[in-house]
């Protein structure tokens, strides 16, 4: 009888103990947290327990299907290639800006589905760097940017029903460079291509449609020219985007980023949310991500004629006081995909779709030698949520004082947004 009693506690007691944490409860480290969750604090404060924190938004396309593509939005990551902690692949010691926690192929797995990568000629092949006033140097470079589109197309592989948008922040002047890694990579198979993309403000293909064609990969790029000479899409030509850095977080304001068209252009059908200041800070991220990410959201909202981010960019998405990017990425496609205050209320049935069709205006053809042809072979309300409350987030002094945090203070020198 003993044996049976202590078998029963033991069985009762694993159980308990393997039982995940839920979201907003006190944990120990992030196995003990549920799944998309991680065990973490803001404060800084080491008498405040940590709690299981959202880093994970809901996948809205296996909630709602039928939609088309701009009307779903997408967490997206500032400098996707920036993680702490990595050391250059040149072998010199990095003295650049980092604005993520974790590899690309993490980011993608915690639902991640936005990059935003900077290409730079380097070394006679194509890096992924922060240039110092317009050069990439060895101690600014980090790897070569195959290494991670390989990571995007291990990804993609991996998961059959998944879309990745990469803004490529392109400083790349050797002919045909793109196109090369791309190729290389293995990606080419997933292009999405600029025939497809309406230039008039129209809606988009379907997410079904694009997993159907297996055309999962969408790719911009900031050079025009590089449209018609490699196929490879002129971002502003296609979204909206507002202020990057520390002037596009002022309370109240949204202002479209220079290159960018206003924000209320609606002859484009995609609006890119930015929040990130100009010094990337792991510590201040947690206030960033919070109560200012949903404030400026509704913001952007008003800016962009009433319309909804389907991306928001963010430094260390996985920094928050609770919900955080994931949350802001579940509200906007709850107004989105349903006009309700979040994905998961929404039920199998959509809002109706505009009556708008796709642009077909530009034809291959006028695309030039690009990618179709080259790798033909291979309005709701506004949103005020009473959990976003003070964050009481404080200045880590080891943080701060770190000497190459310092020296390089000046953070605008680095051509990396």
């Amino acid at each position: 009888m003993n044996v049976f009693y202590a078998t029963l506690f033991a069985a009762t007691f694993l159980f308990t103990c393997s039982s995940a944490i839920k979201e907003g409860e006190t944990c120990v480290n992030d196995k003990s947290c549920d799944s998309g969750l991680q065990c973490g604090t803001c404060t800084g404060n080491v008498t405040v327990p940590p709690r299981c924190i959202r880093i994970r938004p809901h996948e809205p396309v296996r909630k709602v299907r039928g939609l088309p593509f701009n009307r779903y939005s997408w967490l997206m990551t500032h400098n996707s290639f920036a993680r702490m902690g990595h050391k250059s692949d040149t072998g010199a010691v990095l003295l650049a800006p980092m604005n993520q926690q974790d590899s690309v192929t993490v980011q993608l797995e915690n639902g991640v589905r936005g990059l935003m990568l900077d290409m730079y000629d380097f070394e006679d092949d194509i890096w992924l760097c922060h240039s110092f006033h317009g050069r990439c140097f060895n101690y600014t470079a980090f790897q070569p940017a195959i290494n991670v589109l390989k990571e995007v197309q291990d990804f993609l592989e991996a998961n059959p029903t998944e879309i990745i948008t990469i803004i490529i922040e392109d400083y790349v002047t050797s002919q045909s460079g793109l196109t090369k890694i791309f190729k290389a990579s293995g990606l080419g198979k997933f292009w999405f291509p600029v025939s497809r993309m309406p230039n008039n403000g129209s809606n988009w293909p379907t997410v079904d449609a694009m997993i159907e064609d297996n055309q999962r990969l969408v790719v911009f790029t900031t050079k025009s020219s590089k449209e018609a000479s490699e196929g490879i899409a002129y971002v502003w030509r296609y979204l909206v985007e507002n202020q990057y850095g520390s002037d596009g977080m002022k309370n109240g304001s949204c202002p479209n980023r220079a290159e960018s068209a206003a924000m209320n252009t609606t002859s484009r059908s995609l609006v890119l949310l930015n929040h990130f200041p100009d010094t990337p800070d792991l510590i201040e991220a947690c206030k960033h991500n919070s109560a200012p990410l949903i404030a400026m959201m509704n913001t952007c909202h008003d800016a962009a004629g009433n319309r909804w981010p389907n991306f928001i960019s963010v430094d260390f998405y996985k920094r928050s006081e609770g919900e955080g990017p994931p949350a802001a990425i579940d509200l906007a496609n709850g107004q989105l995909v349903c006009g309700c205050n979040n994905i998961d209320s929404c039920k199998d049935s959509p809002a109706p779709t505009p009556t708008i069709e796709a642009s077909t205006s530009t034809t291959a053809a006028a695309m030039g030698p690009g990618y179709k042809n080259s790798f033909a072979d291979s309005d709701g309300q506004r949103l005020r949520f009473g959990w976003l409350l003070g964050t009481g987030v404080k200045k880590d002094a080891s943080f701060t004082n770190n000497p190459t945090i310092i020296l390089l203070r000046d953070w605008r020198a680095y051509d990396y947004f």
